[in-house]
C-alpha cells in the first residue's frame, strides 16, 4: 500500500465521519426547534413553521444518507491491493492530475501533490475505468497519458 493512498483514504473518512456528524447535529437542533414551537406557537403560524422545519429535515436527511453511502464505500476499499487498471480503488496519476477513485469528495492536498478524489460514476472516473499505464483518456478536451496506476 502505498502512503499516498493510506493518506488519501484516511482524509476521506476524516471528512465523511466530520460531514456525518456535523448533519446529525443539525437534525438534533431542527428536533429541538421543532418540539419548541409546539409549545408556543400556535394556528397557522406553527403549521408554516413545523413544515418548513420538515422541509430542512428532509434535505438534511438526504444529504445524510449520501454521506453515509459514501462511508459505506470507503469502508469496501482494500487499501493493499495494487491495481493494473483503473478501478474503485485504485490511485491514478495522469500528466495533467491525479485521481483516487472512491467517492466524491473533491480536491484533497497531500504534500505538495493535489489529488482529485471522485466516484467511478463521475465523467472522469468513466473515462478512467478499465484503463491502463499508456491509455489516454479526453477530458475537458485535453487529451491525458495515465502515467502510473496504483
Amino acid at each position: 500500500m502505498s502512503i499516498a493512498k493510506r493518506s488519501l483514504y484516511d482524509k476521506c473518512l476524516l471528512q465523511v465521519n466530520e460531514r456525518i456528524a456535523s448533519l446529525e447535529k443539525e437534525m438534533q437542533a431542527l428536533k429541538v426547534s421543532a418540539e419548541s414551537d409546539t409549545k408556543s406557537s400556535m394556528g397557522d403560524k406553527y403549521e408554516t413553521s413545523t413544515e418548513m422545519i420538515n422541509l430542512e429535515k428532509g434535505k438534511i436527511a438526504e444529504q445524510l444518507g449520501e454521506a453515509t453511502r459514501m462511508k459505506r464505500t470507503l469502508g469496501t476499499l482494500d487499501l493493499d491491493k495494487s491495481f493494473t487498471d483503473c478501478q474503485l480503488g485504485s490511485l491514478v496519476k495522469t500528466e495533467n492530475a491525479s485521481y483516487y477513485l472512491a467517492t466524491s469528495i473533491g480536491k484533497i492536498d497531500i504534500g505538495e501533490t493535489t489529488y482529485f478524489v471522485i466516484s467511478p460514476i463521475s465523467p472522469i472516473g468513466q473515462q478512467l475505468l478499465g484503463k491502463q499505464v499508456g491509455d489516454y483518456i479526453n477530458f475537458g478536451g485535453k487529451k491525458a497519458s495515465i502515467i502510473k496506476v496504483d
